[in-house]
């Protein structure tokens, strides 16, 4: 049997390097796919190409999609802060970037169909996180959904499926995994702000520092990073 194609949407963050870890484990052959979005901590893109390499992936494509041409979010508007507070139950913060995911996923899924793929995945995360409407469950059926309508493949009975394995995970469980696996975790980048170091206090720094912690790994927190 052929092996299995998957494309694999690579941030440079710990959670889309473990997810795509995880399909090179279950036997997939994995393209990468990055986005230039205009987001402020573009160092992400940097760390998207060595987790690739470090992975050894069939393929990684980088694509320019500028959404911070219209801003709407702290992440790519200059003008806004990026929340030090740390993340406040049932609000959605301001880093949380309009479609962001939504148009990922569908150049994800052009992709797809295009190299033939099975799977599209994917390292969203719903619960030790800051709250996304596009990274919940709910989101994933109904993208499925119009993913099974929307393409040729998808017409014929075979498009590709969305696979999240992370979304309902704790942090500290995904850094169990990225060990396990051999994510290069010191490589990845998880931070919003734009510096060349993690700034240690945006709500993405305090959630992987706590779960690295947890996971006996200090030695990977924010403050020993460069």
């Amino acid at each position: 049997m052929a092996q299995r194609t998957a494309i694999a949407l690579l941030s440079g963050g710990l959670d889309s390097a473990t997810a795509a870890a995880l399909a090179q484990e279950s036997g997939d052959r994995v393209i990468g796919l990055s986005f230039d979005y205009g987001q402020r901590h573009r160092r992400e893109l940097k760390a998207a190409a060595k987790v690739a390499a470090h992975l050894n992936l069939a393929e990684h494509h980088q694509v320019d999609v500028n959404l911070g041409a219209w801003g709407g979010s702290a992440l790519t508007d200059p003008n806004q802060t990026v929340p030090t507070s740390g993340v406040e139950e049932g609000v959605i913060p301001v880093t949380y970037v309009p479609g962001r995911n939504t148009v990922f996923i569908a150049i994800g899924l052009s992709l797809a169909e295009a190299r033939g793929a099975e799977r599209l995945v994917l390292g969203v995360n719903a619960v030790d996180y800051s709250g996304y409407p596009d990274c919940r469950p709910d989101y994933l059926d109904a993208f499925q959904s119009l993913a099974s309508l929307s393409s040729k493949a998808g017409r014929e009975g075979h498009g590709p499926q969305l696979w999240a394995p992370l979304v309902e995970w704790s942090k500290t469980k995904i850094v169990d995994e990225a060990l396990r696996l051999g994510v290069p975790i010191n490589e990845t980048w998880s931070c919003y702000s734009g510096g060349n170091r993690p700034c240690g206090v945006c709500d993405s720094c305090r959630i992987r520092d706590s779960a690295l912690r947890e996971a006996g790994r200090p030695d990977l927190c924010s403050n020993a990073q460069g």
